[in-house]
Formats: structure tokens, C-alpha cells, sequence
């Protein structure tokens, strides 16, 4: 099953310039910026935050709705759409901290660096947790709306 971690945004002229962001899916994101461009930047960072803070809270993420009209999709930054898969991989997977570690050659303080939604992990350790969990990294690229 794929998880692009995309939810859709609405993003409104501010009364007092620049733009506004809202999530629906995800009410704990609210971000803004004075261009569109930077808006779109801030949402990203925003909604990584939020999401990150919802698995911080053993809370499940929500699922992201159908495009409605008016919103636009905005994606997490690659390295947290990453964490976000392994934690919710973990999560699902019924294993241990310390199995998880043993599974990838490391001890179990390493594992729970890696499930810690705020601390940096780099690319090569969480691809090899996700797939000790069964998941395989896949790149895509999309058009931004």
C-alpha cells in the first residue's frame, strides 16, 4: 500500500497580505507566507510538523480526503514522509524497539532514535527499516498544482 503523505490545503489571500494556509484534514497546520511561493514552502514544513506531532502523541494520522474545490496538494519534505513510513510501519508491525535494532544490525537505542518523530535519521537507515518492516522506498515526482 502506498502513502504519498499529500493532504490538500486552502490557501487564502490574508487580509493583512500574503496568504494563509489551512488543512482540513489536518486542523494543528496553519502556516502563511507573503507570496504564494514561500506559502507553499511554509505549508510543507507545517504539515511535517503536525503530522510528526500527531505520531508524538501515539495518535494515527489522518487520512487525507479527496480533493475538493479550491484546495491545492501540498506534500511533506521527502525526509518526513520517510520517518512518518517507518513509524507508522512500526506501529503496524507488532515488533519491539530491540528486534527492530537487532534487524538492522544496530542496538535498540538506534531503534528508537529512528522511531523518534523529531530526531533526524538519515536516508540509508530508514530504508533499511522499512524494509525489515516489509516496505520499500519508491521515488515519484509529480507536477506541482
Amino acid at each position: 500500500m502506498s502513502k504519498p503523505y499529500r493532504y490538500f490545503a486552502r490557501m487564502e489571500a490574508d487580509p493583512e497580505g500574503g496568504f494563509q494556509i489551512t488543512f482540513p484534514d489536518v486542523p494543528e497546520a496553519i502556516t502563511g507566507g507573503a507570496n504564494e511561493a514561500e506559502a507553499r514552502v511554509n505549508a510543507a514544513e507545517a504539515l511535517g510538523l503536525a503530522l510528526r506531532g500527531i505520531l508524538a502523541m501515539d495518535r494515527p494520522l489522518p487520512k487525507p480526503s479527496a480533493k475538493e474545490k479550491g484546495l491545492v496538494p501540498v506534500a511533506v519534505e521527502p525526509d518526513t514522509a520517510l520517518k512518518l513510513a517507518v513509524i507508522e510501519a512500526f506501529k503496524a508491525s507488532g515488533m519491539s524497539k530491540s528486534e527492530l535494532g537487532r534487524r538492522i544490525g544496530r542496538g535498540e537505542t538506534e531503534a528508537r532514535r529512528i522511531l523518534d518523530p523529531d530526531h533526524p535519521t538519515g536516508l540509508p537507515l530508514m530504508k533499511a527499516a522499512l524494509a525489515v518492516l516489509g516496505k520499500q522506498v519508491v521515488v515519484s515526482v509529480m507536477d506541482m498544482a
